[in-house]
């Protein structure tokens, strides 16, 4: 394929798009690289929504980073017009989901909380990350503290037997 990406030596194509003549999205083990923009992990997409001709994502954008696990939001939704998308938007929504190993919601004082341990590609053990709630005052101290004890709960949950 002429429009293939520029892959890692233990990276493989899985499935590929055409976008218009001279681009194409690629799915590959590691991740899904968009044109002109490489690639992004499993791991850094929050959102990917198939309509049926348009591919939706969400990619997560990294807001802070905490001493054991990192804040993030949502970055602007990329579309993607696919005609012929084969196997396309079924690998995404799979590797997706896949690379999501810990996840669950809590109500804070004010707002909630979404605890995530994702599988990264490469790396042993989880990525820790949260996302809150639209309207949680994610820099109050006390909802850092009780941030903190969800994420090191989950990570003990997770941890494997010694």
């Amino acid at each position: 394929m002429a429009l293939r990406p520029e892959l890692a030596s233990d990276e493989r194509v899985l499935a590929w798009a055409a976008i218009g003549d001279d681009a194409a999205l690629v799915v590959t083990n590691v991740g899904l690289w968009l044109p002109g923009n490489g690639r992004l992990g499993w791991h850094e997409i929050h959102k990917a929504a198939w309509s049926g001709r348009e591919l939706r994502i969400i990619p997560a954008e990294v807001a802070q980073v905490r001493d054991d696990y990192a804040v993030l939001v949502d970055a602007p939704p990329i579309t993607f017009l696919l005609l012929e998308p084969g196997e396309v938007p079924d690998q995404v929504r799979t590797r997706v989901t896949r690379s999501v190993a810990y996840t669950s919601h809590h109500a804070l004082p004010q707002g909630g909380v979404r605890v995530v341990g994702r599988r990264v590609s490469g790396i042993d053990g989880l990525s820790w990350a949260v996302r809150y709630d639209s309207g949680t005052p994610v820099d109050a101290e006390p909802v850092i503290e009780l941030t903190g004890q969800l994420v090191n709960a989950a990570q003990a949950a997770t941890a494997p037997p010694l």
